[in-house]
C-alpha cells in the first residue's frame, strides 16, 4: 500500500512537470528572442590613437554599430571645443571581447545615435577628458553635435603654403640625377 502511494505521488509530480514544460519553453524562447532581436545599445570608449578619442555605440543586432571618432578644436588656445566628424566608422563585434571598426557608417545613423541621451552624456564625458588631455590650460566649451546634414560645417583646414607644394616630378627627377652625378666617386 505504501508503494501505491509513492507511485501516485510520482504520477502527480510527472503530470505537474508536463504542465510546466510548455510554459518554460515559451519563457525561454521569448527571452532568447528579446535578446537576439534588438541592439544592446552599449556605449563605451573605444580608443583609436590615444585615450578618449573614440566612442563605440552598438546600435544594431549582433554587435554592429558606430565607432565615432572624437576630435577637439584648439584653434583658440584658450578654448577647447568638440570638432564634429559626422562620418563614423562601422563597428564590428561591439558586444564581444575585441571590437574593431572598418569602413564607413552613414551620417543618418550618426545623427540618430547622437540624439540619444546616453550617447550624448558619453560624448560630453569623453570629449571633456580629451580636451583636458590635449590642453590643460584651455577652458572646456561644449558644442552640440550636428543632428542633420544641414548642420554639418565643412572642416576648414589651413591653406597650403608654397613650401608644402611638391615640384613637377620631371624637374624633381632631373635634380636628383644631377645630385647623383655630382656626388659619384671618381674612378
Amino acid at each position: 500500500m505504501a508503494s501505491r502511494g509513492g507511485i501516485n505521488a510520482l504520477k502527480q509530480a510527472n503530470a505537474q512537470r508536463k504542465n510546466f514544460q510548455p510554459v518554460f519553453l515559451l519563457v525561454a524562447l521569448s527571452c532568447c528572442m528579446a535578446s537576439c532581436s534588438g541592439p544592446s545599445w552599449s556605449v563605451y570608449p573605444l580608443q583609436r590613437n590615444q585615450p578618449h578619442d573614440g566612442l563605440a555605440v552598438v546600435n544594431q543586432p549582433d554587435g554592429y554599430g558606430l565607432h565615432i571618432f572624437l576630435e577637439t578644436d584648439l584653434s583658440d588656445p584658450a578654448i577647447c571645443t568638440p570638432r564634429w566628424l559626422p562620418d563614423p566608422a562601422r563597428l564590428f563585434n561591439g558586444n564581444g571581447t575585441a571590437p574593431f571598426s572598418s569602413g564607413l557608417a552613414s551620417r543618418e545613423e550618426f545623427f540618430a545615435v547622437v540624439a540619444r541621451g546616453d550617447v550624448h552624456r558619453a560624448l560630453k564625458r569623453e570629449l571633456k577628458a580629451l580636451c583636458r588631455q590635449r590642453s590643460s590650460t584651455a577652458s572646456w566649451q561644449w558644442q552640440e553635435p550636428p543632428r542633420s546634414a544641414e548642420q554639418v560645417k565643412p572642416l576648414r583646414l589651413p591653406a597650403l603654403e608654397e613650401e608644402d607644394v611638391l615640384r613637377d616630378p620631371e624637374i624633381e627627377m632631373e635634380l636628383q640625377e644631377e645630385l647623383l652625378k655630382n656626388h659619384q666617386p671618381e674612378s
